[in-house]
């Protein structure tokens, strides 16, 4: 992926599966990664071995644990509950509170000169309203008073995979480094930057608006497979619905969701839809789309969440749960990678990471110039003193 010869060296925090690590790809390192979930850290361990890995608490994370002077710290932290702005006021949220800790974290690695210069947090983009947009605002002050110029992009994973699935990307990079040419633009692009996220921008207290800046992302060029292309025939985590059980789903449906499943019969041709039940006024309703699209992978406790595939052919309709490995190819990652054995831990581990290709692509157009115009600056300052020294020492 990376078109030079350097190593940058990441942190990965709340790293799930690694799907950061498997985005950035070859020209990144990790130094450390963390989670606190240990059958995700058991998944991570048993694709990326465990030298860096940590599963534990963020929170009791000290600063010694942390090796060496990371490029990038990434951190996708949970979106659970999204109470930033209440950590003034001692109110954060217990799961997404996790941030805080994260943040005081790196923070501590201040003092020693190691704080990384570039930030990627990624999370729901319901951040971007969030508290009326108070959250996301407290998030920019934060970043913005430790240093950094910060950026954010809404990125729907269906440019790069089959699957509807909006993100929010912030990246920050410390004021020191020599902004990349071209990596920034004047005005927001409306592919990234909806109007909510302009609107909290507008609103930002001017001296913080300062260090905002549009990040500039080129639209990717690779043709999205098909939903149709991942899904199997005969998929080893789950079992086709007997006939019974795909006709008590279609009597959960609408007449507008029959209507899409007869023109699907009509095509005469494989045909790949998804579908999710949802409570719609006290009545458990089946929704279907044969868009080419899936849903986005959702991994609350409950299983009613859990994605069905509905294939016909003609006049035979065939509906089962998604399989795991549906799921893994859903957020991008290669049929090479170990999924847990057991089809919820699976289902939690994909549904829960971050897309690789739309990592992958902020690496290549974002991350990576920031990274090389830092370490360039840090090789001539680095140079600048040797000068100096030799002159003082001759």
């Amino acid at each position: 992926m990376a078109h030079h010869s350097q190593l940058f060296d990441f942190y990965e925090f709340f790293a799930g599966g690694g799907m950061a690590r498997m985005g950035l790809g070859e020209g990144w390192k990790c130094l450390f990664a963390n989670d606190f979930d240990s059958k995700k850290g058991a998944a991570y361990a048993a694709n990326f071995g465990k030298e860096d890995l940590h599963i534990g608490d963020v929170a009791q994370v000290q600063p010694d644990q942390l090796p060496g002077r990371a490029m990038l710290a990434w951190g996708s932290f949970p979106c659970q509950d999204l109470s930033l702005a209440g950590y003034g006021k001692g109110l954060a949220g217990s799961r997404s509170g996790v941030f805080w800790a994260f943040w005081k974290l790196l923070n501590s690695l201040k003092t020693e000169r190691r704080m990384p210069p570039i930030i990627a947090l990624e999370n729901v983009s319901g951040l971007i309203t969030s508290h009326g947009g108070k959250d996301l605002t407290t998030l920019i002050e934060y970043l913005a008073k430790a240093g950094y110029r910060v950026g954010a992009l809404e990125i729907d994973a269906a440019y790069f995979v089959p699957q509807s699935r909006p993100r929010l990307f912030i990246i920050a990079m410390q004021k020191a480094i020599p902004l990349p040419k071209g990596i920034t633009a004047k005005t927001p692009s409306p592919a990234w930057h909806r109007k909510k996220l302009q609107d909290v921008v507008e609103a930002l207290p001017v001296k913080v608006r300062k260090s905002w800046v549009w990040w500039k992302l080129p639209m990717p060029e690779a043709p999205v497979q098909h939903l149709e292309e991942i899904i199997e025939e005969s998929p080893e985590s789950v079992e086709w619905h007997s006939a019974a059980e795909t006709k008590r789903l279609l009597a959960m449906m609408t007449a507008a969701n029959i209507a899409k499943v007869n023109e699907a019969k009509k095509a005469g041709t494989r045909q790949v839809g998804t579908i999710y039940k949802r409570t719609r006024m006290g009545v458990q309703r089946a929704e279907v789309r044969f868009d080419g699209l899936s849903g986005c992978l959702r991994t609350p406790s409950g299983g009613s969440s859990r994605q069905i595939v509905m294939v016909i052919n003609g006049k035979e309709v065939r509906s089962r749960l998604i399989s795991s490995r549906e799921t893994a190819r859903l957020m991008g990652i290669p049929d090479s990678y170990k999924l847990p054995k057991k089809y919820n831990e699976a289902y939690h581990l994909t549904g829960d990471g971050v897309v690789v290709p739309v990592v992958a692509h902020l690496a290549k157009y974002i991350l990576e110039p920031i990274a090389l115009s830092a370490s360039r600056a840090e090789a001539s300052a680095q140079n600048r003193a040797a000068q100096k020294y030799s002159l003082f020492a001759a």
